[in-house]
């Protein structure tokens, strides 16, 4: 049976009323706020991104790690991975619109170029679930097992192939996605994490949170053909859309650093930082960063002109996604 993302859950009915009665004390300013999920609280925190002020909390399901826009913008998803569920909220407010229950252990979630294949990622399940998607329903394809702790993902540009990156054997997996077969594995290191597909397809960038490097992967040949020492930690990835560079988070290290993906070489790093960088998002005029800190239960902004961390916000405990609806776009190949 296909899952519909327009059907209502008893569960979800009660999560919009509860946001109902917080919505009511909020200022009128409240669009457009900046979602950030407290992974370790089972809540988003919304905050002001003007005033860079917490104006509400929100309950969530247990887990949530992880979200994504959905194609038509309508709906930002997040994905509760213990509470086995997806909540939709209006990307600009926040607000909870629905919810989809048994979708089991989404800890990571994406939508192919071409919107026609909706994938999660079950961390602690060994597995990827792939569905159709018709823009309005997803009907489970084929779970694909893939031992072990498949964590983040990205796609081929044809939407022909999402990448997924397995931490606890080092491995990162190529899956067919209209056979949900798997291509190939290719051992790329210790504990790899986050993915970012250069332009036109070339290299994958995978973050190696087991060490202090990005791994740069030839997947045409299945082979890695370099490593850009960063930091201890490497983890997540955000372009930032000056046809140039990528931020990579490195977590252990706590600091930044800006890969030139031309050239394949690092050529800052930004520190200072607050422990556990993660997660990032990007401004629409291009200046700010904003990054999750995972073991510091804060949220900071950084200026990319001076490369400073401007301002902290305390959030709620081991922040990880994080969204805002007024942001720079995401090269089309990378799921936020």
């Amino acid at each position: 049976m296909p899952i519909s993302f327009v059907s209502i859950k008893k569960t979800g009915v009660l999560a919009a009323l509860a946001y109902c009665a917080l919505s009511i004390a909020m200022p009128a300013h409240a669009a457009d706020n900046v979602i950030v999920l407290d992974s370790g609280e089972a809540q988003l925190t919304l905050v002001d991104p003007a005033t860079h002020k917490v104006i509400g909390t929100e309950p969530t399901g247990k887990e949530p790690h992880h979200l994504m826009i959905t194609p038509d913008g309508h709906s930002l998803i997040v994905a509760d991975s213990i509470s086995n569920d997806l909540m939709f909220l209006d990307p600009h407010t926040g607000r909870v619109q629905r919810k989809v229950e048994d979708i089991e252990d989404p800890y990571q979630l994406g939508f192919s170029p071409d919107h026609k294949w909706f994938v999660t990622a079950g961390l602690r399940l060994d597995r990827i679930d792939v569905y159709h998607y018709d823009g309005q329903n997803m009907t489970l394809a084929k779970r694909v097992p893939l031992s072990k702790t498949p964590s983040h993902m990205t796609f081929s540009s044809d939407s022909k192939i999402v990448f997924v990156t397995l931490q606890d054997t080092g491995e990162v997996a190529a899956i067919d996605l209209a056979t949900q077969s798997v291509l190939w594995k290719l051992h790329v290191g210790n504990t790899p994490a986050g993915l970012w597909m250069t332009p036109g397809d070339r290299y994958l960038l995978i973050g190696m949170t087991g060490e202090d490097d990005v791994a740069v992967v030839d997947w045409h040949k299945q082979q890695v053909v370099k490593k850009i020492q960063t930091g201890r930690g490497a983890h997540n990835f955000r372009n930032l859309d000056d046809g140039h560079h990528v931020a990579v988070t490195n977590r252990v290290e706590s600091t930044i650093s800006i890969l030139d993906y031309n050239t394949l070489t690092k050529t800052a790093d930004i520190t200072g930082l607050m422990p556990g960088p993660d997660d990032m998002e990007l401004s629409a005029d291009h200046r700010y960063l904003w990054v999750t800190f995972r073991f510091a239960r804060h949220v900071g902004i950084i200026d990319l002109t001076t490369h400073k961390l401007i301002d902290t916000i305390a959030v709620g405990r081991s922040p990880h996604g994080l969204y805002f609806a007024n942001r720079a776009p995401v090269y089309a190949p990378n799921p936020d």
